[in-house]
């Protein structure tokens, strides 16, 4: 599963990891987050993320 960058903070969203702190499971891809996830350390929304796949 792609890893995908936060541009704003640098955050990355490991899909194996998930954010179980946040309720999204291990497993969980970068496409299946809702729409109005946001980045967990700087809250940037789900379009400042690129793939680092």
């Amino acid at each position: 599963m792609e890893k995908y960058k936060c541009a704003v903070c640098g955050y990355i969203y490991d899909p194996a990891e998930g954010e179980p702190q946040n309720g999204i499971e291990p497993g969980t891809p970068f496409s299946e987050l809702p729409a109005g996830y946001d980045c967990p350390v700087c809250s940037a929304g789900k379009d400042e993320f690129f793939s680092l796949e």
